[in-house]
């Protein structure tokens, strides 16, 4: 890859970032480019990877290429800094570290997030005190054998430490009892009301992420929450439903605007069939590309991602390929022309 190239990626994933969340930190710049897998990200902020630049797929010389156009944008984008506290979601709450050196300069890049200058000072100190939190405590709900390192046992649950994972009995954690995930008003009752608590967590094979599952909490804490929730389920069940209704028109109106973006970047896509593609990629709860944070900041790559799927399945025999034992990626190569033919001709007025 140029060096040109690369700085146009940066720059893209730094917009992306901006408009998605009206702030943007290095970290979301290397995640955007591909250079920092999530899944990693998540271990080092367990406190599992002794420092980030351990788990960065670049070079050093790329790394500080892509570093220094980052801060060139952020210069002439008149964004505003913030530094930021990172600690380990660990009981000793450490200070994660960016880089092998230490090197506090360096450190100071990596910390700071820069922010949109149209935030309000409220906000601004909103977003501040929420990057600066310090992450809910993880217990890992394994998924194969493990043994405890301090007493050689094994349990439902676990939480790493530096030694390696512990069982709750060791982690002084075994009074907690678990709520699953599924009631939001409970669950945050119940976290607000106990001195001690803890998000448990799953590695998801397929996906290569942790998901949350629930929580560890103290017994008295739920007992408190659910005497709350059931003093006024009438009240939260009403709204509930004027939630519902609110963001079914918020939908309708991501949509609309997804449609019509689509119709701008490509004039030669029938009316029709922008708003069946905005309506199936942007389904609340599907995964797809619509739903993603791109995807609601109406983010051109994002959109083509989803004109294209669209476009695979319905106007070539990509699905028939996948049914004959055709693989993935030879289906997809042999349907490119075809999908390349359709984009061209939507890419064309009249």
């Amino acid at each position: 890859m140029s060096k040109a190239k690369l700085e146009q990626r940066v720059v893209t994933a730094a917009e992306a970032a901006l408009a998605r969340q009206k702030y943007v930190s290095p970290l979301d710049v290397l995640s955007g480019i591909g250079w920092l897998p999530l899944n990693l990200v998540d271990h080092w902020r367990q406190g599992r990877i002794d420092h980030l630049e351990k788990v960065l797929t670049a070079h050093p010389d790329r790394l500080g290429t892509a570093l220094q156009r980052f801060l060139r944008w952020v210069e002439d984008s008149g964004l505003q800094p913030s530094e930021t506290e990172y600690v380990a979601a660990t009981r000793d709450r450490r200070p994660l570290r960016f880089t092998s050196s230490g090197d506090p300069e360096l450190e100071r890049v990596y910390r700071t997030h820069w922010m949109s200058p149209e935030l309000s000072d409220a906000r601004r100190k909103q977003l501040t005190e929420r990057q600066s939190k310090a992450p809910d405590l993880l217990v890992v709900l394994p998924v194969k054998d493990w043994t405890c390192t301090e007493c050689a046992g094994t349990g439902d649950f676990l939480i790493m430490e530096d030694p390696g994972p512990l069982c709750l009995t060791c982690a002084d954690l075994d009074h907690l009892v678990f709520l699953a995930a599924g009631d939001a008003a409970l669950t945050r009752r119940a976290k607000k009301a106990s001195g001690l608590a803890a998000v448990v967590v799953r590695w998801n094979r397929s996906r290569r992420r942790y998901e949350r599952q629930g929580i560890l909490v103290e017994e008295v804490a739920l007992e408190q929450a659910e005497e709350q929730c059931l003093a006024d389920s009438d009240i939260r069940e009403r709204r509930r439903e004027r939630d519902q209704e609110r963001r079914a028109g918020e939908d309708l109106e991501l949509q609309a605007r997804m449609a019509e973006k689509i119709v701008l970047r490509f004039p030669g896509c029938p009316d029709d069939r922008a708003k069946a593609i905005a309506r199936h990629t942007a389904t609340r709860g599907s995964g797809r590309v619509g739903r993603s944070a791109a995807g609601r900041a109406l983010d051109d790559e994002a959109l083509r991602r989803a004109v294209i799927a669209s476009i695979r399945h319905e106007d070539t025999s990509y699905d028939e390929l996948l049914m004959s034992g055709i693989p993935r990626n030879l289906a997809r190569e042999q349907i490119r022309d075809g999908i390349d033919r359709v984009l061209a001709a939507w890419s064309r007025s009249g």
